[in-house]
């Protein structure tokens, strides 16, 4: 029996959850994003790093829908996001880096809202998922408060419980740490780990080395619009033949040292 979950209405598809080709973004000559193939498999958390100007929003922003690409390709589960926009759309969940609410709805009501977009309907199974996450984020004692209360911190834990709540395939995310105390910031990172163990493919852009090199599985540093450096946080430090954190190798990466990919793009990314 359908669930009214985006979760429900997304094909089936085990590898290759999002897939970019050959992504280029160019505004006034200036190539933000630089022939960009990448694919993410289902299921991994993964990390998209890369110095202020290096092309990170700009894919991102590609990826949720809200630009259009120069040229190349954006598929997640198998599907176009040029072709069949709406039915990507209700795949994915979209975390920005400056949240945009509707300051004068009440938690509770822009919760329904969000609900109503996704063609979720009003059974009881909603409302209960609804407070689920209010409670989760610790929101619910603010629930019938209207947002334009709310600090900054609480917006953004309120736009990552509506991202989750239609069950999104994947969660495509933007600096979320942005505003949070370390309380939320424990909470988001803990969140995301048990997201990916579901299976849900989390893209995430952040300037927060440490939580990349806690949370993610796999990551790629990006810089001037190309990718750089991919693997995880250890093959990393193998390439880049650096000892110590993650920082060191992001420092000696985007001083203008390139090495090869980590984990080589396969044929069928390029």
């Amino acid at each position: 029996m359908p669930d009214g979950s985006a979760n429900s209405r997304c094909r089936s598809w085990t590898i290759g959850m999002i897939k970019l080709i050959h992504l280029t973004k160019i505004y006034k000559g200036l190539h933000a994003v630089d022939d960009l193939n990448l694919e993410v498999k289902e299921g991994t958390l993964f990390g998209f790093l890369g110095p202020n100007g290096a092309g990170k929003t700009t894919t991102i922003k590609m990826m949720a829908g809200i630009l259009k690409p120069t040229s190349g390709s954006i598929l997640i589960n198998g599907m176009d996001l040029a072709k069949e926009p709406q039915k990507v759309k209700q795949c994915v969940g979209f975390i920005p880096d400056r949240p945009y609410l509707y300051e004068k709805l009440t938690g509770m009501e822009f919760m329904k809202f969000i609900a109503g977009l996704y063609g979720m309907d009003h059974a009881r199974a909603t409302e209960e998922r609804i407070h689920h996450l209010l409670d989760l984020f610790d929101l619910a004692h603010w629930r019938d408060e209207l947002i334009e209360s709310y600090s900054h911190g609480m917006k953004q834990r309120l736009v990552m419980g509506s991202a989750l709540l239609p069950r999104p395939k994947v969660l495509v995310v933007d600096e979320p740490m942005v505003g949070l105390d370390p309380r939320g910031s424990r909470l988001v990172k803990d969140i995301f780990m048990e997201e990916s163990r579901r299976k849900t493919t989390l893209f995430m852009s952040t300037h927060s080395l440490e939580v990349a090199a806690e949370v993610c599985q796999e990551i790629a540093i990006i810089q001037a619009g190309k990718i750089i450096a991919r693997g995880s946080a250890e093959e990393l430090k193998k390439a880049a033949g650096v000892e110590g954190s993650l920082e060191s190798v992001f420092l000696k990466l985007t001083e203008g040292k390139r090495i090869a990919h980590a984990t080589p793009l396969s044929a069928s990314q390029s």
